[in-house]
Order: C-alpha cells, then structure tokens, then sequence
C-alpha cells in the first residue's frame, strides 16, 4: 500500500516521504496515530504543491543568509583589554564578548554560533568564524588591543 507520510517514522521515512508499506501496518498503526495518509491522485498533488513552497521558502531564507554573511564577512570587532608586562590578557575574551561587541555594531548573533576555538588570551588579530545557519558561515576579524 502506497501512503506518505506525515511524520517522520524510524525505519520508514521522513516527512513527504512517499513509501510503501503493508496495508495492516498503515492502517492499524500509521494511519491512527496520523503518522501517515494514503496516497491518492489528491493527496499526491497537495504534496508536490507543498514540496514546491517549502523549497521556494527554504531557498528564500537561504539567499537572506547568504546577503547577511556577506555583510558580516568585512565585519572588523575591536576590544581594549588590560594587559600584563608581556602582552597576556587578564582574564581572557571568549564568544559572549565577541557576540556582545557584535551586538554594539548591529549585529545580533547568539553566542553559539560564534566559533571560537579557544578563548583569546594575548593581544592581536583573531579570524573567528561566526556560523549564520545551515552550511551558510562567515569569517570577522577580532582586534584586541591594549588598554591604556
């Protein structure tokens, strides 16, 4: 029996998915628990329409992450921090801060998409990658410099 699915199923499929399945199977268990519709002319086509939109949608919200990163990849963030005798930092500049210093400049970013290897501990220049969505990324310039 032909159905597509509503839900994604272990063993089965995913959302969309048209599979074919035992007839008890999808009408004991997928169809109860909506898991799953049979796959009529009408369904099928409400489908493919759906599938359509969805990836329209997606590949709209993929070019707005592509126009950002493009923004962000010029982006330069500058921070003053107090320095011991030979250049190390007093504590040490992690992502919060560098999404803080973002945040300053106009650009909101949570803190987790901001990829810091590891904490910056000396003056300099840092490339930090600062991940947008998806497979889409963007790479910025951390500048710490020292306090007077």
């Amino acid at each position: 029996m032909k159905i597509i699915l509503t839900e994604a199923v272990d063993s089965i499929g995913q959302i969309g998915d048209l599979v074919n399945v035992a007839p008890g199977y999808a009408r004991n268990f997928l169809f109860p628990k909506k898991l799953a519709m049979e796959a009529t002319g009408k369904n099928v086509r409400e489908l493919e329409h759906k599938k359509k939109q969805l990836a329209q949608k997606r590949e709209i919200h993929r070019q707005e992450m592509l126009t950002f990163a493009e923004k962000l990849n010029g982006v330069t963030v500058s921070m003053r921090r107090k320095v011991s005798e030979d250049d190390k930092l007093y504590g040490s500049v992690n992502s919060s801060d560098v999404g803080k210093a973002l945040e300053d400049l106009g650009y909101r970013i949570e803190r987790k998409n901001i990829l810091l290897e590891q904490p910056i501990k000396q003056i300099g220049e840092y490339r930090v990658v600062v991940r947008i969505g998806g497979e889409v990324s963007s790479t910025i310039s951390v500048v710490i410099e020292k306090e007077e």
